[in-house]
């Protein structure tokens, strides 16, 4: 199977600051993969190293390509939307629609009119009279119309209310996902895609704290609701992270036997989330 990413000891620094410290990543199609941390993380510096924006130290291929060396020729197979991206706003969105249209082999302006159809972006609307939410789909529907192996999103719904967030995922799922293609999604709105990721990558200070598959998470992490005396035997165990419930606490544990746990209380797996919160927590 090919690797649509591998990437080896990616850094870059910025003077003194290490944006992004030593990060290895290897990425197979179909992946989606959330990228998770908070503001001033890495994540968008991380990002831009894979798609060949800025120049970094280590060793990266995409696509079988260099993003460095090749990076005309990478972004005829890769997409990305980031908060920060312009639209110009002076074209109608047809206008917009008809520019794509011309310089990008592989777009499907009918895909996009498609897509568009069910939202409340009208054609003939300049782009600067658009609202955020409305921006964001016109943005979503020209990069989904666009027949690229990769997407990378970028806080892609930052400022957004929750019934454009959801529509966003949704959309992203049922229109444009399938197993050849492969997204990376970089968020600290953990709670929003934990539900569509395949893999999961915590950042911190531009270092990888955790690196797994969704599926094994539930495998490695245990949360523990303890209440009463139950609390203080959890306490004196090695948990990763804990925090205060109605009644008691609960604890995240890493690779304890489930045996050891179930009588001081109710087991669950740890949500994305509160794991996040525990291993940056625990400086792990």
């Amino acid at each position: 199977m090919e690797t649509i990413i591998k990437a080896t000891q990616i850094k870059k620094r910025f003077g003194d600051l290490h944006a992004v410290d030593g990060i290895d990543l290897q990425i197979q199609p179909g992946t989606v993969l959330g990228l998770i941390g908070p503001n001033g993380a890495g994540k968008t510096t991380l990002l831009r190293c894979l798609l060949g924006l800025c120049e970094c130290e280590g060793e990266i291929e995409v696509l079988g390509l260099d993003p460095r060396r090749d990076r005309s020729k990478l972004l005829e197979e890769v997409c990305s939307i980031a908060d920060t991206a312009v639209l110009p706003g002076w074209m109608t969105v047809t206008q917009l629609l008809d520019y794509v249209s011309g310089v990008h082999p592989r777009f499907s302006r009918e895909q996009a009119v498609s897509f568009l159809a069910d939202t409340e972006v009208g054609l003939k609307r300049r782009v600067k009279h658009l609202s955020k939410g409305m921006t964001v789909q016109l943005h979503l529907a020209l990069v989904m119309s666009i027949e690229a192996r990769l997407l990378i999103l970028d806080e892609p719904t930052l400022g957004l209310d929750i019934l454009f967030r959801k529509r966003f995922f949704e959309q992203l799922l049922n229109d444009y996902y399938d197993e050849q293609r492969t997204i990376i999604i970089s968020t600290h709105q953990v709670e929003e895609v934990e539900n569509i990721l395949t893999d999961v990558m915590f950042v911190n200070s531009g270092k990888t704290v955790l690196s797994e598959r969704m599926d094994a998470l539930a495998e490695r992490y245990i949360e523990l609701h303890a209440v009463g005396a139950a609390v203080a035997e959890a306490g004196a165990l090695q948990a990763v992270g804990q925090r205060t419930i109605l009644g008691g606490k609960a604890f995240i544990f890493e690779d304890v036997p489930r045996e050891k746990l179930r009588e001081l209380g109710e087991l669950k797996t740890p949500s994305i989330a509160d794991l996040f919160v525990a291993k940056l927590g625990s400086g792990s």
